[in-house]
């Protein structure tokens, strides 16, 4: 514990941490010494209170970037030119691309607004600067740099142990490890820049000192002359005593002055080769364990680092439906605790805490009701009066971003008049200013009406677009496919029209079926002939025949179901529409929906008819039912994206028997539906895609 205290002291001596231009390596520690260095480091931190001023690193990743893109220049310059480079210098050399791209990403990914959020340091040298910063800087001082998921997901844990952090340091972590990383290949170039022009000054004294290149060799006193009080690093004197050794006597007096310059500062002339080849082998390892860092940090999937060490996901799996949402739906629970932190005196878990004990009074935290889960309280309808029990105060963005959707379509439509007016008083004021006569004055109001107004719905576009972003709905992850009791029907409306055409739509439905998750999933197609002046054309059974193969052909293609086969062929005999006059399949796409819902809930008389002396079936107990056009693909997972939307506690549909309609959740959901990209000769065939 004395070497981890005196360890600190070391650490916080300095005034900066720009100060030293050494590397930044302490004692290497094993993973429990680390563990008790983070519990020590975090008893004596402090954290500055309120939203205080703090220091950016932008102006220091610059600098970096620019003394590592010239290290960089200078080493593959003396590279090129013949002259040796250390291991190190190889290391900066063929990695130097990785080191742009973390510029890059560093630049992307921590902007500044975010980064001022960040808890800030009270003391000591990254006083003004995000605790997370220290603490990054520490692990990589103690572990020479070297990237370990679980060794930095133990120290962090041991960190918290005595000082929870945000959730905003944890995902500025992984940023805050490559900006530490950085700092420290930085160091190490330069000291590899620095030991280079030592070594070149040595050289150029030796060939002074022996006449190379043809040149008169010089005296000692005349090159030695401009020595004097002059340090001498450890890289000039191994490179002097390479040069110089087992020369002439003329040579000794050098020799012995090194010696001298040498012990000046405590050191010979073996301790000084002993001590520069100690030192060359550490900055390679050093810059080794650097690049390979990097390059595991990029590789490494930080959701799954960070929900293993937040204290947040810990206290929220208390409430069981949290552990099977996916990972944006966590994302928005967590979202929203931090939005409620910064705007209340709570912490972010004694606000997860409160929100849990809301949940308790309302029920069980089983997450059967909305009301029942700590959800409904952090995004659902209950936040209004839970933000009201920890005296919310939310930021001016947040409340224009209310105002704008409890104001709807009348509220957008009164901004763009208000708008308008302003921009067209502003135009009125400067033209009488200009002395026009007030007919005339009308005259161009009028004409800059419609101009104004277009303008002004420009203008409130960009700022609703802003202000205002997509809702993400809260789903269930349902990793192991859809259950049972979330029983899934896929049904695909089509007509029967060509032998090609039904080949395609079976087609079509296999391709359906792969790209769904294992589970209760079953796909109907749901067909008609197409409309006929009788009530039967010739070429009718031969489609139909077709169609059932078809069917038949994938259930004996793929393994059925708990309820037996995953495909059915549900078709509709014609009957005559007065309205159109001729014969078609009753209410034709909309019809089919509607029987298909009326034998789904057990009615017989569905207009559906027996196929192969089989009365229509499906599957018992269908939750939901997914329906797709013909010509609409269905992408992997959307099905399982989709149904764990519509499972969400937060989402089950509840209906008012009083007003006869859904007051809360969803009963249907329409996805969006994009056109792909063309396909068929000469691109004339366009297909829809159908995503969450």
């Amino acid at each position: 514990m004395k070497n981890i205290i005196a360890s600190i002291g070391r650490f916080t001596a300095s005034r900066s941490p720009w100060d030293s231009q050494e590397a930044i390596r302490e004692e290497l520690f094993s993973v429990e010494r680390l563990e008790a260095h983070a519990r020590s480091l975090a008893k004596d931190q402090d954290v500055l209170s309120g939203n205080a001023r703090s220091h950016w690193l932008s102006s220091r990743l610059a600098d970096n970037g620019a003394a590592l893109l010239a290290a960089y220049k200078s080493t593959s310059k003396a590279a090129d030119e013949g002259h040796a480079i250390t291991p190190a210098a190889e290391w900066l050399i063929d990695n130097y691309h990785l080191v742009e791209k973390q510029f890059r990403e560093v630049r992307s990914d921590m902007p500044p607004g975010y980064y001022r959020q960040l808890p800030k340091l009270a003391k000591g040298p990254f006083a003004g600067y995000p605790r997370i910063f220290g603490i990054a800087w520490a692990f990589v001082a103690h572990t020479d740099s070297r990237f370990d998921a679980e060794m930095l997901r133990r120290f962090i844990l041991a960190y918290q142990e005595v000082q929870p952090l945000t959730i905003g340091e944890l995902w500025a972590l992984s940023i805050t490890m490559r900006i530490v990383l950085v700092e420290n290949l930085r160091r190490l170039a330069d000291l590899i820049v620095n030991s280079r022009a030592d070594r070149k000054q040595a050289n150029d004294v030796a060939d002074r000192l022996l006449g190379i290149s043809g040149d008169a060799a010089e005296s000692v006193p005349h090159v030695l002359a401009g020595w004097n009080g002059a340090p001498v690093s450890n890289a000039f004197a191994v490179q002097m005593l390479q040069r110089l050794r087992d020369q002439d006597a003329r040579i000794i007096p050098v020799l012995t002055w090194l010696e001298a310059r040498l012990a000046s500062r405590g050191s010979t002339p073996d301790l000084a080769v002993n001590d520069e080849l100690l030192r060359q082998g550490a900055a390679t390892v050093s810059i080794s364990n650097i690049i390979t860092s990097l390059r595991m940090i990029s590789s490494v999937d930080w959701a799954d680092v960070f929900e293993s060490i937040s204290l947040v996901d810990k206290a929220l799996a208390v409430d069981p439906i949290f552990l099977t949402m996916d990972f944006s739906t966590r994302n928005l629970y967590r979202s929203a605790i931090e939005e409620m932190a910064r705007g209340s005196t709570s912490t972010e878990l004694e606000l997860v805490q409160r929100a849990l004990d809301e949940a308790m009074k309302s029920g069980s935290a089983t997450g059967s009701d909305p009301e029942h889960g700590a959800g409904y309280f952090l995004i659902g309808r209950g936040r209004p009066g839970f933000e009201k029990l920890l005296g919310f105060s939310p930021r001016l963005a947040i409340r224009l971003r209310r105002a704008f959707r409890w104001g709807g379509l009348y509220g957008y439509v009164a901004a763009i008049a208000i708008c308008s007016i302003g921009l067209l008083a502003l135009a009125m004021l400067a033209l009488v200013d200009e002395g026009i006569d007030a007919v005339w004055l009308l005259a161009l109001g009028a004409l800059l009406a419609i101009p104004v107004s277009d303008s002004a719905v420009t203008l409130v576009n960009s700022l609703v677009t802003r202000i205002v972003g997509p809702v993400i709905l809260p789903a269930l992850e349902l990793k192991d496919g859809i259950p049972a009791s979330l029983r899934t029907l896929v049904a695909v409306p089509t007509l029967l029209t060509s032998l090609e055409g039904v080949a395609e739509h079976i087609e079509t439905l296999e391709v359906h079926h792969l790209s769904s998750p294992e589970g209760e999933v079953y796909f109907a197609l749901l067909s008609d002939w197409a409309d006929a002046p009788t009530a039967d054309l010739p070429g009718d059974s031969a489609l139909l025949d077709a169609a059932i193969a078809g069917i038949a052909r994938l259930n004996q293609r793929y393994a059925p179901g708990p309820e037996g086969n995953r495909f059915t062929l549900l078709h509709r005999a014609r009957s005559w529409s007065a309205s159109e006059n001729s014969w078609i399949g009753w209410e034709r796409k909309r019809g089919k929906l509607h029987q298909l819902n009326r034998l789904l809930r057990g009615a017989t008389d569905t207009g559906f008819i027996a196929l192969a002396g089989r009365l229509p079936s499906v599957p018992r107990d269908v939750r939901f039912v997914i329906t797709l056009d013909a010509d609409t693909r269905l992408p992997r997972e959307t099905v399982r994206r989709l149904i764990g939307k519509m499972a969400h506690p937060l989402n089950t549909p509840h209906f008012d028997a009083v007003s006869g309609r859904i007051v809360e959740g969803y009963g249907v959901l329409q996805p969006r539906v994009a056109p792909s990209l063309p396909v068929g000769e000469n691109g004339s065939l366009f297909q829809r895609t159908f995503s969450t």
